[in-house]
């Protein structure tokens, strides 16, 4: 009978088991039942809303897609940051106020421990069972019979010491990335060793940043930094070398073997798909570019910035143009747009110094990596914000190895006090100067030793006499701008990187048309810059139209387009605009040009000479018959043989071409004496 209920007894224990758990499974399943039918209801809502409101419902969808894909990124980077958690009691820190701060416990708190301006109400027991510094402390309050103990100067402050206190307590605490620094500095004030106890804090700490943190990159640089703000701990444990070390090593290591996360949003290296009203999808970046690390370590200090950059370089493994993307990216990051702003006494010494130290970084491959662009910008702040003439001149050295890839808006340094023109001219003028001086040097080692390591070719002469053109353009558009500083600049680029004068004229006939006061001896020594033999056709034609240049430059144009007909020549090509892929083709194209206006040149010569024998035979005819005829009226004769002369370094053909202008082919038709009495101007379409 007793087995009996017992076995009654037993069985009904199995059915209110088995009862139990269909109820459990059953509400489980209408849980999950209930789920369903609430995520089928929002795509339903979804939908519906879609074929409603057309476009507007496609563009619902796609932003609450990106909606999710955000929050699954933000949700991913949580996951991905590396975390250690230490203990496993529940917490009992509590909080009365601000500055209060106190352990839930049925034992009253026997110690107080004032923490910069919290209070702590702690038990000694777990507390001295694992700090050393705190037995000293509690002892010597003893023996003063003092109440509590006093920290000023700890380091990390009172979350760091609650972060200590807890792990002494057993509590669950959590390190990450954030607070191991201050968590590492205020176990060592605290010297929670190994001698203390067996698996101290100082140890924990230790296996975390070997095994977590140093092996993360974006960890690695959370860390570095935190490390400002326990200043000099951090330095002295040497936290702060161990980042940078762990950051430069990544950057080092092959782009094929990177496999963490990192920024890179400055170039759009992959394509871009559209979406509903301008959302845009990126694809995943396929292969790893080497300046990969760039954006990334931008949000660090200056000074901890700089002994980055100088362990990447030091590592060797990385070339110019990546260093030179690095700090391009740390400048625009920091570095403020606006020139008031840079300007400004408030940030002025932090600009200055942020200057120096890009110019100090850069790297030391004769300018190889760095665009002439960049380093002009950069040049415009460090004049603005008053860097040291070292750094200055740094710049004013490699931007000289460049010029020949700068554009006329690089070159527009404004100008500062007490100069009164609108660009700094003397700044430009002494960069021309160090690129020509620096070319003939490099040209004299090429011949002599053989160096090849910086070539400045034919062809970057070329690109620095049209870019000198454009740019006196572009400032002779000031009223400011003097004649002597106007000439000088021309002066500056020499003749055979001026194969064709078009750009020169260009800027003579906008200077001009800017400075109408100048006297008629300025404006035949302004023209004299040019040489109208090396005017295309295009220029030619609007020189013979410009109401602005003097009449016997007008006549010298018209003149030599009519030797140049007469012999038979082509007219020059102006090659400004055609672009070439490399030096050696620049220089091919130069020598072209070169070679074709030397033929043009000797064949209208031998035309001259020809037509100046005709000229002396017509002359001994005109004498002999004793007819009286002029060939020219005086006035016209006397105009040809002093324009003939005019041009730059043409003196010694000008006795030729004086005798040869004299006799002028529209001039020989016996009985035109019409010209004396009409204007000049008018007179300038009858000689052609």
């Amino acid at each position: 009978e007793k087995w009996d209920e017992n076995s009654l007894e037993e069985d009904k224990e199995d059915r209110n088991a088995d009862v139990s758990v269909v109820v459990s499974v059953q509400w489980l399943l209408d849980i999950l039942l209930g789920y369903l039918v609430l995520i089928l209801l929002v795509i339903f809502r979804i939908l519906t809303d879609r074929y409603r409101q057309g476009k507007k419902g496609t563009f619902l969808l796609v932003h609450g897609m990106a909606n999710s894909f955000t929050a699954t990124r933000n949700l991913e980077k949580r996951v991905n940051m590396k975390f250690m958690k230490l203990g496993s009691k529940p917490d009992a820190f509590q909080a009365d106020g601000k500055c209060i701060r106190y352990v839930t416990s049925d034992l009253a708190t026997d110690v107080t421990i004032n923490v910069g301006e919290v209070k702590f109400y702690l038990h000694k027991f777990p507390l001295l069972s694992k700090s050393s510094r705190l037995r000293k402390l509690v002892l010597k309050a003893s023996e003063e019979c003092c109440d509590e103990i006093n920290m000023v100067d700890f380091p990390g402050g009172p979350k760091a010491f609650e972060i200590c206190a807890k792990f002494c307590y057993g509590m669950t605490v959590t390190l990450n990335a954030y607070n191991v620094v201050a968590a590492c500095c205020a176990a060592e004030y605290l010297e929670m060793t190994e001698d203390v106890d067996r698996g101290n804090l100082i140890f924990k700490i230790e296996v975390f940043l070997n095994s977590s943190i140093f092996r993360s990159w974006k960890d690695s640089i959370i860390v570095l930094q935190t490390t400002k703000s326990v200043l000099p701990w951090s330095e002295n444990l040497k936290i702060v070398g161990r980042c940078i070390d762990s950051i430069a090593s990544k950057t080092s290591l092959d782009p094929a073997k990177i496999t963490w996360s990192y920024t890179y949003n400055r170039k759009l290296s992959v394509s871009d798909k559209t979406a509903g009203d301008g959302m845009k999808f990126r694809e995943k970046i396929v292969s790893v570019p080497k300046d990969w690390w760039v954006e990334d370590i931008c949000e660090l200090d200056i000074d901890l910035y700089k002994r980055v950059m100088t362990a990447v370089k030091s590592k060797g493994r990385m070339d110019g143009v990546a260093i030179c993307e690095a700090l391009k990216t740390y400048s625009v990051r920091w570095l403020p747009d606006s020139v008031d702003t840079l300007d400004s006494d408030v940030h002025s010494f932090r600009n200055k110094l942020l200057v120096e130290t890009i110019v100090c970084l850069l790297p030391s491959d004769r300018g190889v990596g760095c665009s002439c662009s960049f380093l002009l910008k950069l040049l415009k702040v460090a004049i603005l914000v008053g860097v040291d003439n070292s750094a200055k001149e740094d710049l004013l050295k490699r931007i000289s190895l460049k010029l020949y890839e700068a554009s006329v808006k690089d070159l527009l340094i404004p100008a500062r006090p007490p100069q009164t023109t609108l660009y700094d001219i003397e700044m430009v003028l002494s960069i021309v100067k160090r690129y020509m001086m620096l070319s003939h040097d490099l040209d004299v080692a090429k011949n002599e030793m053989g160096c090849t390591d910086l070539v400045l070719g034919h062809g970057s002469l070329l690109s620095v006499g049209k870019l000198i053109d454009e740019y006196l353009e572009e400032i002779a558009r000031d009223p400011n701008l003097s004649l002597a500083s106007f000439i000088d600049l021309s002066h500056s680029v020499p003749e055979f990187a001026r194969p064709v004068h078009d750009g020169l004229y260009k800027a003579v006939d906008t200077y001009l048309k800017e400075h109408l006061s100048l006297t008629k001896v300025e404006r035949k020594k302004l023209c004299s810059l040019m040489d109208v033999k090396k005017l295309t056709m295009d220029a030619s034609m609007h020189a013979a139209q410009n109401e602005r240049l003097p009449l016997r430059v007008v006549v010298q144009v018209l003149f030599f387009e009519q030797v140049r007909s007469v012999a038979g020549v082509q007219p020059l090509r102006d090659t400004s605009h055609s672009k070439t892929n490399t030096d050696e083709e620049s220089e091919k194209t130069a020598a072209e040009d070169c070679n074709s206006l030397e033929k043009q040149m000797s064949r209208i010569k031998i035309k001259e000479d020809a037509f100046q024998e005709k000229c002396e035979l017509a002359k001994q005819s005109n004498k002999n018959s004793k007819s009286g005829i002029q060939l020219l009226p005086s006035r016209s004769r006397r105009m040809f043989d002093k324009l003939w002369g005019f041009g730059k370094g043409h003196a010694d053909n000008r006795s030729s071409e004086t005798s040869a202008s004299s006799q002028s082919p529209t001039s020989m038709v016996p009985g035109d004496t019409k010209s004396s009495g009409s204007s000049s101007r008018n007179r300038r379409h009858s000689i052609s």
